[in-house]
């Protein structure tokens, strides 16, 4: 996991934020993708994978966040 350690925070925190929000408009995916799963029609591959793809670098932020809270000495 040091591939994780070695992105830029800073980088990771705007990738993220950009990613779900992407695209601005007309709706993000995430908002459309969530709107679909609640319908019960989030079935398409292409769809499932629009999902994984827009949450990848909010998983990886989360993880790195963890990572750096676990190596930090008990005060």
């Amino acid at each position: 996991m040091r591939f994780i350690d070695a992105i830029p925070l800073p980088l990771l925190i705007v990738l993220t934020l950009f990613m779900l929000g992407a695209p601005f408009v007309p709706e993000p995916h995430l908002v459309e993708k969530a709107r679909m799963l609640a319908e019960g029609t989030l079935n398409r591959p292409i769809d499932i994978f629009d999902v994984f793809w827009h949450l990848l670098p909010a998983g990886l932020l989360a993880i790195r966040l963890a990572r750096m809270r676990r190596s930090q000495p008990p005060s």
